[in-house]
């Protein structure tokens, strides 16, 4: 079976591509929790994240935005004292900023799942890049960011929208000679 090269060969990362990545998420919660994630990732490699990600969700009491929202400065002091988190005090206070501004569209009627979809028309992208093609950001992704940083969220740059495009089935940028790719999806072998 062939897959994306940036997998490579480790076991999580493999069953990260082949049972998540790019699979269609439209639960906003898993949403707020995948856009934290990627935001956490900033200026490291998805692996770093991925790999760390059950002690995320034991530490940000499971993404519950409603307790993140909450959080205090001993709160924010524990955190930035956690191992088995990313360290980084500007990337913990993006994550409770998210919660609140995640908790103020939900306040207002709006939701996150149809706002970050409306960017695709709804209906997943399927490219077909070849090597060194897939664009770190689009004019979806750019537009996405706006309007995320228009209600409040942190470390939603251009570039951090359209990695939770991919993970999120928003696009399919699988490589063309991916199983998991749309194209190949009916016959994996």
């Amino acid at each position: 079976m062939k897959r994306c090269a940036w997998c490579g060969d480790d076991p999580l990362y493999v069953a990260y591509h082949d049972e998540e990545w790019g699979v269609p998420c439209r639960d906003a919660d898993r949403l707020f929790e995948l856009l934290c994630l990627e935001g956490a990732q900033a200026g490291l490699s998805w692996i770093t994240v991925l790999r760390k990600r059950e002690h995320y969700r034991r530490a940000f009491d499971r993404f519950d935005a409603a307790r993140m929202a909450q959080y205090d400065d001993a709160k924010v002091a524990e955190l930035l004292a956690d191992p088995g988190i990313v360290r980084n005090r500007a990337k913990v206070a993006a994550f409770i900023a998210n919660a609140r501004a995640y908790l103020a569209m939900r306040e207002r009627g709006e939701d996150l799942a149809a706002l970050l979809w409306s960017f695709v028309g709804d209906v997943p992208r399927v490219n077909r890049w070849g090597p060194g093609e897939t664009p770190a950001q689009t004019a979806e992704s750019q537009a996405m960011s706006k309007a995320l940083s228009q209600r409040g969220f942190k470390f939603v740059g251009p570039t951090i929208c359209y990695a939770l495009m991919q993970a999120a089935g928003m696009v399919d940028d699988h490589h063309p000679e991916c199983w998991r790719h749309s194209d190949r999806r009916a016959s994996p072998d």
